[in-house]
């Protein structure tokens, strides 16, 4: 059974569309006037002013690989973020480390870790399930390439962009 609805009737103003076009001219007016006397700032310079200082403490930018203060990669290729990133934009191929190697107990480390940059949503699962902190989300929003390839981030772009990251880690602890 189809519902009826009356339409309520519209007086002559609302019917003319006038008041609205009033009210709207009037704010208009009224932010222009704001924008020339400098009240209100509406733009910023991009290139020369950024956001960062004003980014918050949870904000989630592009994910980078890090590596521990003595150089070493933290990453030991578990493969964990590759598993829970939802858009697949994580690949990694593991090598094992060489026997004769001070840490082969490890077993494994990355020989290519790739993030496609134009896949990655910037959800931040793989910081958090990573158990050697060997990848962290740094606060940049402006991530730009001039084609695809340049927007597919491999191991030695990454870790020159994540830099050196103090602290623990596990795979590195010789009583493990």
């Amino acid at each position: 059974m189809a519902l009826v609805l009356q339409r309520p009737k519209l007086s002559l103003a609302e019917r003319l569309y006038l008041p609205a076009l009033l009210g709207g001219l009037f704010l208009t007016i009224k932010h222009f006037v704001k924008t020339m006397t400098g009240a209100t700032k509406v733009t910023m310079q991009y290139p020369e002013q950024k956001w960062d200082d004003q980014l918050p403490d949870w904000y989630r930018g592009a994910p980078t690989l890090v590596k521990d203060e003595w150089g070493r990669e933290r990453c030991v290729s578990c493969q964990l973020c590759e598993f829970i990133c939802p858009p697949r934009a994580i690949t990694i191929k593991s090598e094992e480390i060489p026997v004769e190697d001070r840490w082969s107990k490890v077993e494994k480390r990355p020989k290519v870790f790739e993030i496609d940059m134009i896949r990655c949503i910037y959800c931040g699962l793989c910081e958090e399930v990573c158990p050697e902190q060997a990848i962290f989300l740094r606060k940049d929003y402006s991530i730009t390439g001039l084609s695809r390839a340049e927007m597919v981030h491999d191991k030695e772009k990454l870790y020159e962009l994540g830099g050196v990251m103090n602290g623990v880690v596990n795979k590195w602890n010789e009583k493990k």
